[in-house]
Parts: C-alpha cells; sequence; structure tokens
C-alpha cells in the first residue's frame, strides 16, 4: 500500500517533468522541419499538454483497466475547469478574447455534447471510440486550416516562442526521452492507482476521477498558472478549453478502441453531468460580455469552480 502510494507521487512527478520535455523536444523538431510558429502551437503544444492523460488512458486499457482511463479523461476535464481555471481565475480575472468565441468554444460545446449522446447507452464500444477519433482528426484539420486575426497569431506564437529553440540532436534526445519517461511514468501510475483500489476496495473508475485525473491535470495547471501570473490571459483559458477537447476526442477514444467498456449510469449522470454543467457555466461567462465581445472569468467564478469542484472530491470520497 505505501509502495504504491509513493509510486503515485513518483508517477504524477515524471508525468509532468516527461511532458513538458516531450513538448520542448517535438516543438523543436516540427520547427527544425519547417513547421509555422503558429501551427506548432495549435497542434504540437495543445497534444503535448494532453500526453499524460494519453499515455495513462492507453497504458489502462491495455491492461484492462478501462473504467480507470474514461475515468480519466471526464475527471481530467471536471478538474480542468473546477480545478485548474478556477485557481487560475482566483490568481488573475481572465478576460476572453473574441475569436475564442468562434472557433474553440463552438467546438468544445459540439464535442461535449457529442461525447454524451454516445455515452447514453451505457456502453463505450469501438464505433464509439472511431466516432471520437474521427472528430479529433476533423478538430485537427480545423484547427489547421483556421486562419486567425492578428493578435490571435501573435498569441500564439508567443506560447511558441517560449519552448527553447534547440538543436536537432538534442531535440530528437529530449523527444525520445519525454516519450520514454513518459511511457514508463504512466505504467506506474496506473499500476498505483489499481493497486490502491483494489487494497481499499474502491472503484478503479473512482481513482481515475480524483488521484488519477487531477495528478494528469497539473501540466495544465501549471501552464495556466505561470500564463495567468505573466498576463497572457488568453493562454491561461485556451489551454483548459484545447486540454478539455483532446482529453475526450483524444483520451477518451483509447479505451473504447481498445478495450470497450460498460460502465454505470452514475458515472453519465454524476460524473459526465458535472462536466456538462462545468463546461456550460464556462461557455455561459465568456459570452456573457458585450456584442462583439468576449466576457471575462472573474474572481467570484473561480471561487464558485474551486468550492465546486471541492464538493464534488467530498462526495465522491463520502460514496466511496
Amino acid at each position: 500500500m505505501y509502495l504504491a502510494l509513493i509510486s503515485i507521487v513518483v508517477g504524477i512527478a515524471f508525468l509532468v517533468w516527461s511532458a513538458d520535455k516531450f513538448v520542448i523536444g517535438a516543438a523543436s523538431l516540427a520547427r527544425s522541419f519547417g513547421m509555422s510558429p503558429l501551427l506548432i502551437g495549435l497542434t504540437v503544444v495543445s497534444i503535448g499538454t494532453s500526453a499524460p492523460e494519453i499515455l495513462v488512458s492507453l497504458t489502462a486499457a491495455l491492461t484492462g483497466a478501462s473504467s480507470l482511463a474514461i475515468g480519466n479523461a471526464i475527471g481530467s476535464n471536471i478538474a480542468n475547469i473546477g480545478l485548474v481555471l478556477g485557481v487560475t481565475a482566483l490568481i488573475a480575472p481572465l478576460p476572453v478574447r473574441s475569436a475564442l468565441l468562434y472557433k474553440e468554444l463552438p467546438i468544445l460545446a459540439v464535442v461535449s455534447l457529442g461525447a454524451g449522446i454516445l455515452l447514453l447507452d451505457l456502453i463505450l464500444d469501438r464505433v464509439d471510440g472511431i466516432l471520437l477519433l474521427f472528430g479529433l482528426v476533423v478538430t485537427l484539420v480545423l484547427f489547421a486550416k483556421y486562419h486567425p486575426d492578428y493578435k490571435d497569431a501573435v498569441m500564439i506564437e508567443q506560447e511558441e516562442e517560449e519552448l527553447p529553440h534547440l538543436k536537432k540532436g538534442r531535440a530528437i534526445m529530449w523527444f525520445l526521452t519525454g516519450l520514454t519517461v513518459l511511457i514508463l511514468s504512466s505504467r506506474l501510475l496506473v499500476w498505483a492507482a489499481t493497486t490502491i483500489a483494489q487494497t481499499l476496495g474502491v472503484s478503479e473508475l473512482i481513482i481515475g476521477l480524483t488521484i488519477v485525473a487531477i495528478g494528469t491535470s497539473l501540466p495544465e495547471m501549471a501552464a495556466s498558472v505561470a500564463s495567468a501570473l505573466k498576463g497572457h490571459h488568453d493562454i491561461a483559458i485556451g489551454n483548459v478549453i484545447g486540454s478539455n477537447i483532446f482529453n475526450l476526442l483524444a483520451v477518451m477514444s483509447i479505451p473504447g478502441v481498445i478495450a470497450p467498456y460498460e460502465f454505470s449510469i452514475r458515472l453519465l449522470w454524476r460524473d459526465y453531468g458535472l462536466m456538462l454543467l462545468f463546461t456550460s457555466i464556462l461557455i455561459f461567462l465568456c459570452y456573457r460580455g458585450s456584442k462583439g465581445k468576449g466576457g471575462k472569468v472573474g474572481r467570484v467564478s473561480g471561487v464558485f469552480f474551486t468550492v465546486s469542484y471541492s464538493v464534488y472530491l467530498f462526495y465522491l470520497y463520502y460514496q466511496a
């Protein structure tokens, strides 16, 4: 039991570290092959912050722990809004750029509702997984073809430019090192989470919704808080929205394709329901501004999200 608890901490720490090195290596490699900073920001950096969730979900599905994988996907989205965005908004109110209202937010709304429709039959099967992966491809194509205005281009390039410029040899080294450690730490985290669940008699789903979800959301927490402190509010809120899109399309599709999973109606109404509620409130806050301008996620909203998320965690603990 104690070994599993230590492994949870070590696994999460190495997940966060390796995800950062993986993104640095991948972005530098992409730059060396002539990819524009804008496209790197929209694809490599966005997917890279979801790398811990993707690797944990893949490892869990391959080891027969699909409930942990789907719990990680939905739980990470809840944590991204309730914990990451809530804490970030407490540090600095987050104004919403108008372009976000016409691209990322509509995609997030469609993806969230679409995922719910696929879950209505209480099973995540291969057809569902393939549909989610198809949605991922469509989303990436839309991101690649989207031509933002000058302000958005500067914002995304500014995010990408903060990454170190490495020579190809060092970029390959950090890319492979980050990927290898990601895989190993994901395996360690899944083993530890499964062991703790079996020892305490708690379902793997609950562990995935709480410990694993919070742990794999730490890269988003670090990126959003750092961006807010630097005054890059657009990056802070855009990072959460982009991560939630990729979690539903890339992370939740994996257990469906590899190991279809039947779940209880409680997951649909309690966990997916809270995720949809948080998402709906976030979208409302973003569209609440004056005509043609985005709204703001302020400190009051930050208090609401963090308190609500704390109540949710306490409720899960009480049920478990």
